[in-house]
């Protein structure tokens, strides 16, 4: 689907409008009911535009500036491909000059928030190491990125060479015929590839795989790079041998997945790897938490959500937990630093708890999102504060 990065979260957090528009919906993968299950998604993207609209007229805004900032949300309706292609989630951000969307690996509850900043908090999951991490499926015939949670994976699109042929396209056209030649004898498409002739053999073989592996990590590396989020290798052990010599993505783990990926689906390459995956998934939130239990009684440390955001403000914020599914809604005043909370949304709110996030994130803090009953306090927030 589409490779969510720390970037493009990072690229939303910095935009302020006079208005920003955020939209969050559950979603489906197309399958045996696909046309049922993308009108089901087109008739919910509808009513969440509605909701906007209603959103900004309540605060006092005119058709004349709410019609064209929702104009390529609704040009998507007409787009049957797009929705027939679908994750499990699906987020939008619309704003003057800016039209963002998200198909993950994530189900949202559905949500509309129109406010002088982007929505972001329900994403910040996908940017974390523990929630997030990456299949690199890898054989000669087939190279696939899968994008995997704990609970869902979807295959995306990726700028490395699908093929060992597409990525040695310009080699020796001697070597290239006898790479042809063994692929049409009549032997099956996932066969192992057998190059004959006078100086061709193993090493040639080996080192054509070694050149391919090179190819698909300089393609990848870039765009993972931006990611940061563990990767996890699917392949059999003579093309994983190369690539991890070619591997230059500091976030491989060492342990593969064995076998042929060409035989896997997603979801099935997801289960195959989370036991991989699984340790290392939770060590940093785990030390994180451990420092803030640590500190919780000091200046260190605060659970009071207008403390955290004035700290947050000033750029002292290290460490932020905030709750998945949860918003605190009111106005922060930057000049007093005082909250004002409100049990509902309404008109010039929006959610402090996605406030704190933003100014943490822009000041090179680390969010930290997780269900209520996961946070490392009762309270709705918990930092860690520089000084």
């Amino acid at each position: 689907m589409d490779l969510l990065t720390r970037d493009d979260v990072l690229e939303l957090v910095k935009t302020r409008a006079i208005f920003c528009i955020s939209l969050y919906m559950p979603a489906h993968r197309v399958g045996p009911q696909g046309q049922a299950m993308a009108k089901e998604d087109l008739i919910r993207w509808k009513n969440l535009l509605r909701k906007a609209e209603e959103q900004l007229r309540a605060a006092g805004h005119q058709a004349r500036d709410i019609d064209p900032i929702l104009e390529p949300a609704r040009a998507l309706t007409g787009d049957g491909f797009y929705w027939r292609n679908q994750s499990d989630g699906l987020a939008a951000f619309l704003a003057p000059g800016v039209f963002r969307t998200f198909r993950v690996p994530m189900r949202f509850d559905e949500l509309v928030v129109a406010g002088l900043n982007f929505h972001v908090k329900p994403l910040l999951a996908l940017l974390e190491a523990e929630v997030r991490f990456y299949i690199l499926a890898l054989s000669q015939n087939s190279v696939r990125l899968v994008e995997a949670t704990r609970d869902g994976a979807s295959e995306v699109d990726h700028p490395a060479p699908r093929t060992l042929q597409e990525a040695l396209r310009f080699d020796d056209p001697e070597k290239q015929t006898q790479y042809h030649t063994a692929l049409s004898q009549g032997t099956a498409a996932r066969a192992p590839i057998m190059f004959h002739g006078q100086g061709v053999g193993v090493d040639d073989s080996k080192d054509r795989v070694l050149r391919f592996c090179q190819e698909v990590d300089r393609k990848l590396t870039p765009v993972l790079r931006q990611a940061s989020a563990p990767l996890v290798l699917s392949a059999v052990e003579s093309v994983a041998v190369e690539y991890r010599a070619a591997n230059t993505y500091p976030h491989l783990l060492e342990q593969i997945v064995p076998g042929n990926p060409e035989l896997f689906s997603p979801k099935e390459l997801r289960e195959r790897a989370w036991p991989v995956v699984e340790p290392v998934m939770l060590r940093e939130r785990n030390v994180a938490a451990a420092r803030y239990h640590e500190w919780r009684d000091t200046a260190r440390a605060t659970h009071d959500l207008e403390e955290a955001l004035s700290a947050a403000t000033d750029g002292r914020v290290e460490v932020l937990f905030v709750p998945v599914g949860r918003e605190v809604w009111g106005v922060f005043d930057d000049v007093d630093r005082k909250v004002v909370r409100h049990d509902a949304l309404e008109p010039g709110d929006e959610d402090l708890l996605n406030l704190a996030a933003l100014r943490t994130l822009a000041t090179s803090g680390i969010v930290y999102s997780a269900p209520p009953d996961k946070m490392p306090d009762e309270d709705p927030i918990a930092a860690l504060l520089r000084y």
